[in-house]
């Protein structure tokens, strides 16, 4: 390509925005990829399912140059290569417990979104005394208890692994069909959805399937006491009120779930739908940078 100002210029900005994040690598690790960017405090950020590490970016570059962000990449999702497990979502927090010991992250704070929230849980229950504070943005310890309160994952169990088989056994045009239709009211930004669509396309169809089906039976309500990191919760409820959810009906299925949860704070956005980090950005990253300062890094 001819370089002329026209194409310098987007370059130049590139390399000055790469050079004020700080440091910028890739980190393979086990199954994950990690994109790590900036010097400051370690934050460990996981995106949800079928979403790449890109879900973050945004969020990443406006807590610069005060964290150190730790992108990841979940195997499977959004054309990342698969992982072959048995289970997605242990083998998934056993190796984001080994990445943080590893490489010798001291309490990093984690954020999670959706089933990345989950995992972030999962990762506090197993070793809270490895990570700092959590960010949990719309998601629940127990998915399926919103549809049922007075589901176990038991119960749910059954309708969990018929979806699954269902999932897998669809032929490719009606799975792409439900895939399109399940992201849909996501974001409000139409241009996202479009992205949602093609990471949708990109995902590995059985890594998926697992996933969703161990999100539908794992209820770590049970376990919420073993949390010891202070704990902020993101929830999002404009999306569902054509269905007839309001900001109070939806903040009550988060408080009661999040009750096993000691000083978990919860947070309502007034218009974001699901991916909050893009629907209600100022507001995320306003209470993330705020969160943060409140809760120092430890070591």
């Amino acid at each position: 390509m001819r370089l002329t100002p026209r194409t310098i210029r987007p370059a130049l900005v590139l390399a000055l925005i790469t050079a004020a994040s700080g440091a910028h690598a890739t980190d393979r690790f086990s199954d994950l990829s990690v994109e790590v960017v900036g010097d400051g405090r370690p934050v460990l950020m996981i995106p949800g399912l079928n979403s790449a590490a890109d879900t973050w970016r945004e969020t990443c570059q406006a807590l610069q140059p005060q964290v150190q962000c730790h992108l990841v990449q979940l195997p499977g999702f959004a054309g990342a290569p698969a992982a072959k497990h048995d289970a997605f979502l242990p083998a998934m927090r056993a190796q984001l417990v080994e990445y943080v010991r590893s490489r010798k992250l001291a309490k990093p704070a984690v954020i999670g979104h959706s089933l990345g929230g989950v995992l972030a849980l999962q990762v506090a229950v197993e070793a809270p005394d490895a990570v700092g504070p959590l960010v949990i943005v719309d998601s629940l310890p127990f998915f399926a208890g919103v549809m049922n309160p007075k589901a176990t994952a038991a119960s749910v169990e059954p309708m969990a692994a018929g979806m699954r088989a269902q999932m897998l056994a669809a032929d490719d045009a009606t799975y792409a069909k439900n895939a399109e239709a399940a992201v849909r009211g996501m974001t409000r930004d139409p241009a996202r959805t479009e992205t949602l669509k093609t990471w949708g396309r990109a995902s590995e169809r059985a890594t998926t399937s697992q996933a969703m089906y161990e999100l539908m039976v794992t209820d770590l309500r049970p376990q919420l006491s073993k949390v010891k990191s202070p704990t902020l919760v993101l929830g999002a409820w404009a999306a569902y009120a054509p269905m007839g959810s309001t900001k109070a009906s939806t903040e009550a299925i988060f408080r009661t779930q999040y009750a096993g949860l000691d000083g978990a704070r919860i947070e309502m956005s007034e218009g974001g739908y699901h991916f909050l980090m893009w629907d209600d950005p100022t507001w995320l990253q306003s209470n993330v940078r705020d969160f943060l300062a409140a809760h120092p890094q430890t070591n």
